[in-house]
């Protein structure tokens, strides 16, 4: 049974870090594009960070791009979103996503092409 579990959000103010963390089981991790959506209220769904876990290769959205940063651990088959420079609109819930083609540049506007999803942390940033 696949599950991503994230951790890690939570309350911080503008200027502030914060980093997420999704541990990943079931699966095999080395062949995955793992990413980071959120969703804010009323908003839609939106990819922020893409890694191809056997590249390495990153993608993001412009709007974090030089503020967030996503790794990973494949020994501990665990995703992470370094944020610095928070504002009040990253305030959403943040999803874990993960699925078997590879991440390619269009990765971020395709949520429907992931295969499992974790139950999201909320990070709140206040202005």
């Amino acid at each position: 049974q696949v599950q991503l579990v994230e951790s890690g959000g939570g309350s911080v103010e503008a200027g502030g870090s914060l980093k997420l963390s999704c541990a990943a089981s079931g699966y095999t991790y080395s062949r995955t594009c793992m990413a980071w959506f959120r969703q804010a209220p009323g908003k839609e769904r939106e990819g922020v960070a893409a890694i191809n876990s056997g590249s390495g290769t990153t993608y993001y959205t412009d709007s974090v791009k030089d503020r967030f940063t996503i790794s990973q651990d494949n020994a501990k088959n665990t995703l992470y979103l370094q944020m610095n420079s928070l504002k009040a609109d990253d305030t959403a819930m943040y999803y874990c996503a993960a699925r078997y083609l590879r991440c390619t540049s269009s990765s971020l506007q395709r949520s429907d092409t992931y295969n499992y999803w974790g139950q999201g942390t909320q990070v709140t940033v206040s202005s």
